[in-house]
């Protein structure tokens, strides 16, 4: 099986499928996940919290990987996910990217992008045109 093949497997079992307890067949163990919470790093205990809170918002989620380059023991991908709010069904999509490193068969290094203004934005958690709101120096206020 190649890394990238693993790396789409991450995807479908953890994310799509909801299996936690798979997360440790794909992560080495103390391995630190970097990016989808700045300033902070995402280990497997964390990925476990992290899965089982957005599928408690979410409803059934599609991981698509439409463009993967594979070199060595490195993947990088860009990722394209698909679902729908929990509370009304109304759908969702988010982009985002990851790479990642590879060392016999299991993650042990990994970066991290995702559009988390898009998501919460959908999600109705974040007023719509959030990042052009913010770019013109304004701030977001909440009633």
């Amino acid at each position: 099986m190649t890394n990238s093949e693993i790396l789409r497997r991450w995807y479908s079992e953890v994310w799509e499928n909801g299996n936690t307890d798979a997360i440790n067949k794909f992560f080495a163990p103390d391995v630190m996940a970097e990016g989808l919470i700045p300033e902070m790093q995402v280990g497997a205990d964390d990925f476990r919290d992290l899965v089982t809170a957005f599928r408690h918002v979410l409803g059934d989620i599609k991981f698509y990987l439409p463009k993967v380059v594979e070199h060595e023991d490195w993947v990088s991908a860009i990722l394209h996910v698909r679902t729908f709010r929990a509370d009304n069904g109304a759908p969702l999509e988010v982009t985002g990217q990851v790479m990642a490193r590879f060392k016999d068969g299991k993650i042990v290094e990994a970066y991290n992008q995702f559009d988390f203004i898009s998501l919460f934005e959908q999600l109705g958690q974040f007023p719509q045109d959030t990042l052009p709101v913010c770019m013109t120096g304004q701030r977001l206020d909440w009633a």
